[in-house]
């Protein structure tokens, strides 16, 4: 009993390792966006670092779009980034009266179209779906939008892109 219960772990720990590259977000050159059927909201629960994210963009009504066909370019804080927020700034942000501005916030983070980070890196500025710009500029080597760097680039949705960002940019 205790040999199969044995190589059953096994084949599990063996397994484990063997999904996350079956996985839906994935960031390798030649992963092809046929593979990922997650839309970019599925694609950001399951990386499990974006329950902040997801959360706002719920509250902020903004699911069902981020569901739509698209494609959108998502630079997508992690829980970290939102944790960087002063006190209290989340908690606000996500009461029912300021919807608006988190709005606001959010679609800054979004830009029109799929925009891989190869591509990114020759511009100086994207139009955000809020309608305002933001600044692309390379530090050390890497991709930074305002005073965020760019931690993981073109992770495949089936609706666009999720670029991952180490703080919450906020619009003018």
């Amino acid at each position: 009993m205790k040999k199969l219960t044995f190589a059953i772990v096994w084949v599990i720990m063996l397994a484990l390792p063997l999904s996350a590259f079956a996985g839906n977000y994935g960031t390798s050159k030649n992963t092809s966006d046929a593979m990922n059927t997650n839309d970019i909201v599925d694609t950001a629960v399951a990386a499990g670092s974006f329950n902040t994210l997801v959360a706002a963009v719920q509250a902020a009504d903004l699911e069902e779009t981020l569901r739509s066909k698209g494609p959108f370019t998502v630079f997508a804080p992690t829980d970290e980034a939102f944790a960087k927020l002063p006190p209290g700034t989340l908690e606000n942000l996500l009461k029912p009266e300021n919807k608006s501005q988190l709005q606001a916030i959010l679609t800054y983070h979004v830009v029109p179209g799929k925009v891989m980070a190869a591509d990114a890196a020759t511009l100086t500025s994207a139009k955000t779906v809020n309608g305002q710009s933001f600044r692309i500029t390379e530090s050390g080597g890497g991709l930074m939008v305002d005073k965020a760097t760019v931690v993981k680039a073109d992770i495949p949705a089936s609706n666009g892109v999720i670029h991952v960002i180490d703080q919450v940019i906020l619009p003018q």
